[in-house]
């Protein structure tokens, strides 16, 4: 498998935690569908304290993993909304 893109879209998103509507990260997102994956080396802003916690409420909403050989995080389903 091919990386990903190392420039990256240039179309951010908010992304909050579904529970308490905390906002977790500013991310570069590609594509048109759910948020599955946040590679790390694309998160603009990181509000969380703790890797894959929300800072607000303490809830997990993701693991960390390797994806296509880059560091990301892999998201929970149903943990996080977008905007």
């Amino acid at each position: 498998m091919a990386k990903p893109n190392a420039k990256g879209p240039v179309k951010t998103v908010q992304i909050y935690c579904a529970k308490c509507k905390g906002q977790l990260y500013k991310y570069r997102k590609g594509g048109k569908g759910a948020l599955v994956k946040c590679f790390k080396s694309r998160i603009v802003e990181n509000y969380t304290r703790e890797e894959g916690v929300c800072p607000s409420c303490g809830g997990h909403f993701a693991r960390s993993a390797m994806i296509r050989g880059e560091p990301s995080l892999k998201i929970i389903g149903g943990k996080v909304t977008m905007k």
